[in-house]
């Protein structure tokens, strides 16, 4: 007979972390000298220790959350695309702590599910290449990235002309970028340098109609639902590599 005291240890171990105890200051310098560990090239990098059901496979990872956060939107990938590699990459230590210990958390709690996603901490802005072969991701998300208001912050947006070569890179033909942001004056900051760039084009009103991501990039995520909370406006950019 299973003790009450068992089950409630058990219940304990197998529950999700609470975000309370992985607290952070929302902005991160990324230009700073963090610390961080990174192959030279992508096929340094062991993923099997990211993800379990690789160790005998050559599948390689397709899509790119930027900036992930605390996951919300990582999960959702997990669960409308199970045969898809995807991976969050996050600068802030404690958070991208928590994404790790809530995907540990949910393959207990769930089976042979969620072992197709996993994070990283990682300044995506610097280091991107050394994690993705050319032309290896069909997507790459860019969630409520942080709009760095002051004119002197500007360098620091994730969206610019130097790292959308970058991202270009990665990324194969027809692969896409998405990118959602509550701040109006960030997304016309972000659609002049797609609509510059010569590697994007916009992508087609007919293809978002059946995307089943669209519908996800509003909610899913904890800024997102944040932003629905506050009754905040919602504006996308979505383009292509050419």
């Amino acid at each position: 007979m299973i003790s009450v005291k068992y089950k409630f240890l058990r219940k304990m171990e197998l529950s999700l972390p609470q975000k309370r105890y992985y607290r952070q200051r929302a902005h991160s310098n990324p230009i700073a000298d963090h610390s961080f560990e990174y192959p030279s090239c992508p096929s340094d990098f062991d993923w099997s220790t990211l993800y379990p059901e690789i160790k005998n496979s050559n599948q390689m990872i397709e899509f790119a959350d930027i900036g992930c956060g605390y996951g919300g939107f990582l999960v959702t990938l997990s669960e409308l695309f199970p045969d898809k590699l995807a991976l969050g990459m996050e600068i802030r230590v404690k958070v991208s702590d928590y994404v790790v210990d809530r995907i540990e958390a949910l393959r207990k709690l769930h089976a042979g599910k969620y072992n197709n996603i996993a994070c990283l901490r990682t300044n995506a802005m610097k280091y991107l290449p050394n994690f993705f072969e050319k032309a290896q991701l069909s997507k790459i998300f860019f969630l409520y990235p942080d709009p760095h208001f002051k004119k002197a912050k500007h360098k620091w947006r994730i969206i610019n002309q130097s790292l959308l070569s970058e991202y270009a890179y990665v990324l194969r033909k027809g692969g896409i970028i998405y990118t959602i942001t509550d701040v109006e004056d960030l997304n016309q900051w972000i659609v002049k340098h797609l609509e510059e760039h010569p590697l994007y084009e916009k992508v087609e009103d007919e293809y978002l109609k059946n995307d089943p991501i669209i519908e996800k990039l509003y909610e899913s995520s904890e800024e997102g639902i944040k932003v629905t909370r506050n009754k905040g406006s919602r504006f996308l950019a979505i383009y292509k590599r050419i």
